[in-house]
């Protein structure tokens, strides 16, 4: 999954791809490099930041959606916590939701996806990208996080989401510390129980930069190939990245060795 932010502030590539055409063009590169689905996203989710109004994530996200869907084959998502933005995304040619919310911000949301009848993305977080890094005391970590998504796809299913839909997302980054962040990785392999497809997403996150010493984001490349290596081994099906050429290879060198019968 490569990400394609449509914002001004996004942590690593804010302001970079905010234009149709520069979007395209990126777009277009992914695909040539490997991308199996492009993750557009209007809203910023980094550390600190602030909601924007709903009107104005529509006018960011659903222009490049529907010039996209006329540009590229390969499935769109689309990150959202809002339900609006979901079904206006849907309607110009989206095809799944990316919800880092773990449809909990909006009320509306399950509902909409489940009419929709479109995969959605359920993470794990804590609070709001405004306080989420206040909120990581854990008991049992990653017992805590699968006792949400238990809840959260049961009452996705509930809500009329079919169970085939549902993807999950430990949330790396999101009301995580630098120690919480390696322990998900080391055991990712606990979600299967769970019986949905497992995203995650590493690229270019604080913690990677905490080991490399390396405050740019862009120069964590192969920090992220390091994640990106663990998360195969460790069951991951899905990787949201930035940097597509470089993490394709990696990820099919992985998959040869861990995944591939």
């Amino acid at each position: 999954m490569g990400v394609l932010n449509v914002t001004p502030d996004s942590f690593s590539d804010g302001g970079e791809f905010n234009t149709i055409d520069r979007a395209l063009s990126q777009a277009e590169k992914m695909v040539a490099s490997g991308a199996d689905i492009i993750d557009v996203g209007g809203q910023s989710t980094r550390p600190g930041a602030q909601v924007i109004e709903m009107e104005e994530e529509l006018q960011r996200v659903i222009p490049i959606v529907r010039a996209l869907r006329d540009f590229v084959t390969v499935p769109i998502s689309v990150d959202t916590t809002r339900a609006v933005v979901a079904q206006r995304s849907v309607e110009v040619g989206a095809d799944l939701i990316n919800d880092v919310s773990g449809g909990i911000f909006d009320p509306e949301m399950l509902t909409m996806v489940a009419q929709l009848k479109v995969p959605m993305i359920l993470m794990h977080m804590r609070g709001t990208p405004a306080n989420m890094q206040q909120l990581t005391q854990y008991e049992h970590l990653i017992e805590e996080i699968g006792e949400f998504f238990k809840e959260r796809i049961t009452t996705a299913v509930a809500t009329g989401i079919d169970r085939s839909h549902i993807i999950i997302d430990p949330g790396l980054g999101f009301a995580k510390t630098y120690t919480q962040n390696l322990k998900i990785l080391r055991d990712l392999s606990q979600f299967s129980q769970l019986q949905a497809p497992i995203l995650v997403g590493p690229s270019r996150k604080s913690f990677i930069g905490q080991i490399l010493a390396k405050s740019d984001p862009k120069e964590r490349v192969w920090g992220t190939a390091a994640a990106c290596c663990g998360a195969i081994a460790s069951g991951a099906d899905i990787l949201r990245v930035h940097d597509l050429a470089a993490m394709y290879d990696v990820c099919r060198v992985a998959d040869a060795i861990w995944r591939v019968n």
